[in-house]
């Protein structure tokens, strides 16, 4: 049976992404399907050099399809995830809505790509949170070389994360500032523009904000549960590209120098680490790359085996859409996704 693969949510901006990197990929699907809600239907979505033409999700017929990529936002993951999943279809959900779920994985393929194969519980995989995935993969080889005990990390979230009515707003905000125009928030509590606000997601009982509950509990079900992490995240004027300031406590020493090579020979990791003026990565550089980069890396001598640096990510990308991917590559890759050969491939082996 030919490989057809069903994105949900193709017309927000994580879905478009998820669509470019398909194609960027090269992803062995014999057919992409755009879906999205009923009021998209007559709209087209850019898939390489095809535009899709948008299928109404009420009305698809997901047992057609063999992977559903979800990115539709938590009330829609929980209704129809469970619905497309009972068809055989995997659902690789970037919402909130299962990451906790005992019974479904919450994968990034650097650093626990073992997990996907949880995926026949309830066939449905997790995405974590888009500041978590890049962390995490930044921890993981540190994890695996000498432990990390605790975490302290502070983030710099661009707009996007929030999606394009966020992005329009910042945009407008700014625009306006020039000519006097008073910046109105809508989607954030107070201004975006020239300004950063330590606030994102609601907040829980004990002060943190559930962004901040989000990093904690996905690092501890993702990497190991005894890690001890702390957060404060907070919502910048940037387009996209989150940033993390990273603070670890080690099990055992760890220099700066062995660090830094160990950083560079791990997956989904580039380092750019020069202690000169632009030798590090910001948000603007890390826009459309597949990278986790890091910079900035450095001994803390305030605690014992103390290390430091700092992080930036796409988070439309490894955020979101890319770790979506990836997971679909590991599903392949282990033989339960099975793209038909054709004729010719055949033929020629």
């Amino acid at each position: 049976m030919a490989l057809r693969v069903a994105v949900v949510g193709a017309t927000g901006n994580v879905g478009q992404e998820m669509l470019n990197i398909l194609q960027e990929r090269l992803f062995p699907a014999d057919e992409v399907i755009a879906i999205a809600s009923r009021r998209s239907i007559g709209r087209t979505v850019s898939y390489g050099d095809k535009e899709l033409k948008c299928h109404d999700i009420e009305n698809f017929d997901f047992s057609t399809v063999d992977l559903c990529l979800m990115s539709a936002g938590g009330s829609v993951a929980k209704e129809w995830a469970p619905k497309i999943a009972l068809q055989d279809c995997i659902v690789i959900d970037n919402s909130s809505a299962f990451r906790m779920d005992p019974a479904v994985p919450l994968v990034v393929p650097e650093v626990n790509a073992d997990a996907v194969m949880g995926y026949e519980e309830k066939y449905i995989i997790a995405n974590p949170n888009c500041s978590t995935a890049q962390l995490v993969v930044a921890l993981k080889p540190i994890h695996d070389k000498v432990g990390i005990e605790r975490v302290v990390v502070s983030t710099y979230q661009s707009v996007s994360g929030a999606g394009k009515s966020a992005m329009d707003e910042l945009w407008n905000q700014t625009k306006g500032i020039f000519v006097n125009q008073e910046a109105e928030p809508r989607e954030f509590t107070k201004q975006i523009a020239f300004n950063v606000i330590p606030h994102i997601d609601v907040f829980t009982d004990d002060g943190f904000t559930k962004e901040e509950w989000k990093m904690a509990v996905e690092t501890k079900k993702i990497l190991d549960p005894d890690i001890q992490l702390v957060a404060t995240c907070a919502r910048v004027p940037t387009f996209v590209g989150h940033a993390e300031a990273v603070h670890l406590e080690l099990a055992g020493p760890l220099s700066a120098a062995d660090a830094t090579e160990l950083l560079r020979e791990s997956p989904g990791i580039m380092v750019v680490d020069k202690r000169e003026d632009q030798g590090y990565i910001t948000p603007v550089e890390c826009v459309g790359e597949w990278a986790t980069f890091i910079s900035r890396i450095r001994e803390d001598k305030t605690v014992e085996n103390g290390l430091a640096f700092w992080c930036v990510s796409d988070n439309l990308r490894k955020g979101a859409a890319l770790n979506a991917v990836q997971i679909a590559e590991e599903l392949l890759n282990r033989g339960v996704l099975k793209p038909e050969k054709s004729p010719a491939a055949v033929a020629d082996e």
